[in-house]
């Protein structure tokens, strides 16, 4: 098993920064990929940014260029920088990790960013 633990996030004006950290323990030798989602009050829930095992990364179209996904390369640790944050950033995040073995998938607990404009 592993365990995800989050923290960052907050509120802030429009074209502010935040930084999201995710802690992983248990089993962290299992994880692949490791994500980060959000949800926003009546939309499903969108992923954002992925580091792929390989150290390569992946984007959502409307954050390219604003936020920047990182890990250490023990895959315990992952963050998301998020800047030039816009109104429609404000969602719950989630950090996510993929793994080798059962369940296949962690998430963390979700945390709170919102931005005002």
């Amino acid at each position: 098993q592993v365990h995800l633990a989050e923290s960052g996030g907050g509120s802030v004006q429009a074209g502010g920064s935040l930084r999201l950290s995710c802690t992983a323990s248990g089993n962290i030798f299992s994880i692949t990929d490791r994500s980060w989602y959000r949800q926003a009050p009546g939309n499903r829930r969108e992923l954002v940014a992925t580091i792929l095992s390989d150290g390569s990364t992946r984007y959502l179209p409307s954050v390219k260029g604003r936020f920047t996904i990182s890990g250490d390369n023990a895959k315990k640790t992952w963050s998301l920088q998020l800047n030039s944050l816009e109104p429609e950033d404000t969602a719950v995040y989630y950090c996510n990790a993929d793994a080798s073995m059962s369940p296949y998938s962690y998430w963390g607990q979700g945390t709170q960013v919102t931005v005002s404009s």
